[in-house]
């Protein structure tokens, strides 16, 4: 499967943005989707997940109650809805796909990257 992340920009503290994830190739529906994001000479950290299988989702404690992971399958895609930003939450942003029925938080196991999409908050 092949991943294409869009929707990254400059955003004002407080402000909202959604980022996109658009695969192509046949079974989307069966892998769980992850976002993850990497700051300035960071390690890429996880961000948010949802399972194939079941549908849940899985956020890292920093964006619980701000961020939203969803999908649709029928148009082969991935969102994650980004309110309440703030300036930490800058980084660029990679859609990832694992073929695991469960979320997994780290980096590993993911075997498709998006090129990533940079997200900038502004204080």
């Amino acid at each position: 499967v092949q991943l294409q992340a869009s929707g990254g920009g400059l955003v004002q503290a407080g402000g909202s943005l959604r980022l996109s994830c658009a695969a192509s190739g046949r079974s989307f529906s069966r892998y769980t989707l992850g976002w993850f994001r990497q700051a300035p000479g960071k390690e890429r950290t996880f961000v948010a997940g949802i399972s194939w299988s079941t549908g849940s989702t899985s956020y890292a404690d920093s964006v619980k109650g701000r961020f939203t992971i969803s999908r649709d399958n029928a148009k082969k895609t991935v969102y994650l809805q980004m309110n309440s930003l703030k300036p930490e939450d800058t980084a660029v942003y990679y859609c990832a796909a694992d073929s695991s029925p469960f979320v997994r938080a780290f980096v590993s196991p993911y075997n498709y990257w998006g090129q990533g999409t940079q997200v900038t908050v502004s204080s």
